[in-house]
């Protein structure tokens, strides 16, 4: 297939069609802020933080296609702000205190935070109280740490072949569930293999018995297996 040419903050850059705006600048070394994507899962945009502007039009970037000729922008003061919001408001809608959080220091939010500038929050927290699954022998999920990036979700499914963890309810009360909506331990689906811990971008999924930032994750775990199986 003939290649594309795009315009990616003033750049003009040749790929192949197909490609999302993400992949494109990704590979071109231009940095997009991401949450819920991780390389060998499948994209969702659930998250908003990679948006950007593509002929005049706010979109994800990791969901939307490269066009021949597209005008993209990636960090426009629009951009900066509309970011720097949906950051707010992910921290408002939970309880991320980083001081007592195991996965304090080796936290994709809290990396975020301070790379977009986010110093406070300007909107009204919700402190949410959910209960604190620690059913499971080796795991437990803290739902107020949750930010529905769906990874735990998109693993279990695409990776392990699972299909334990899943998304209930709408609105304030979405939530991530395993089986159907039992405690972990009872899930019988579960394989216990750790793999929704590892790509949990926040300390919401941890391994028991973790302290205060000892909570280290290998999110890069899941594009090392799928190019494993890709190579047989």
């Amino acid at each position: 297939m003939e290649a594309i040419t795009v315009n990616i903050d003033g750049r003009a850059i040749a790929t192949p069609p197909g490609r999302t705006i993400l992949e494109i600048a990704k590979e071109n070394d231009i940095r997009i802020p991401t949450l819920c994507h991780l390389d060998g899962l499948s994209d969702v945009g659930s998250c908003r933080l990679c948006i950007v502007e593509a002929n005049g039009q706010i979109v994800t970037s990791c969901t939307t296609q490269a066009t021949p000729g597209m005008e993209i922008q990636t960090n426009t003061e629009t951009i900066a702000h509309l970011r720097r919001t949906i950051l707010e408001l992910l921290f408002a809608e939970g309880n991320h205190v980083c001081s007592v959080c195991a996965s304090n220091g080796h936290c994709e939010l809290q990396d975020l935070a301070c790379e977009l500038g986010m110093n406070s929050v300007n909107v009204p927290y919700a402190y949410p109280r959910s209960k604190i699954d620690a059913s499971h022998p080796r795991f437990l999920i803290d739902r107020d740490r949750c930010v529905l990036c769906g990874r735990c979700v998109r693993v279990c499914s695409e990776v392990e072949g699972a299909n334990t963890w899943g998304i209930a309810d709408r609105g304030s009360g979405t939530r991530v569930i395993t089986d159907l909506d039992v405690d972990w331990g009872t899930a019988e689906s579960c394989t216990s293999c750790g793999k929704c811990v590892e790509v949990c971008p926040t300390g919401a999924i941890i391994r028991k018995g973790a302290c205060t930032a000892e909570m280290e994750k290998n999110p890069e775990l899941v594009r090392e297996l799928t190019e494993r199986r890709t190579r047989g």
